[in-house]
């Protein structure tokens, strides 16, 4: 039985390199605007994962997160910098998975372009908060799971592939090689 990618009459996967993941990574990312942060995966340990909602996200994949110097999250880093983080972008599509390496700095014209004032509620002395850190996380690979045409088309070729009995999707999928 053919699997259920080769009975689609369309294109419906591509790799991504260089330039066209880290764009591919920034686009999806930024529909999501916050994903899971997960930690310690390389330790053979239950993996950590909490939310965390990106302050930026460059054409290059990477990644711009506040942290406070004394999280769980920045002592998971500093024994173990490989990181995965997990976006859904939208109900249906803009599925993004990154692995990549975190680490931590204190640049405070980074802090100061990345701070927003709802921050005040976890750093309570404000932009000058001295456990403020930064954490850059550059992307090594991933895996990403979108449409081609948006979802209002991508439903209609659903419903037409269900009325006539024939796999009509608009996903596309593929690895991401930044």
């Amino acid at each position: 039985m053919d699997s259920i990618n080769q009975q689609q009459p369309e294109k419906n996967h591509e790799d991504l390199h260089g330039n066209q993941a880290g764009q591919k990574i920034k686009e999806l990312a930024e529909k999501a605007d916050s994903c899971f942060f997960c930690t310690k995966i390389t330790t053979g340990q239950p993996l950590k994962v909490r939310p965390m909602s990106i302050r930026k996200v460059d054409e290059a994949g990477n990644f711009y997160f506040l942290s406070a110097s004394d999280s769980h999250k920045n002592a998971d880093i500093q024994a173990d910098p490989q990181v995965h983080l997990l976006f859904q972008g939208s109900e249906h599509s803009d599925y993004l998975s990154v692995f990549g390496t975190a680490t931590i700095n204190r640049d405070k014209e980074l802090i100061k372009e990345l701070w927003n004032p709802i921050l005040k509620t976890w750093f309570t002395e404000g932009l000058d908060d001295p456990r403020i850190t930064v954490l850059q996380i550059k992307a090594a690979e991933g895996y990403y799971w979108d449409n081609k045409h948006g979802n209002t088309v991508a439903f209609a070729k659903i419903a037409l592939g269900a009325i006539i009995g024939q796999t009509l999707d608009d996903s596309i999928e593929g690895k991401l090689n930044v």
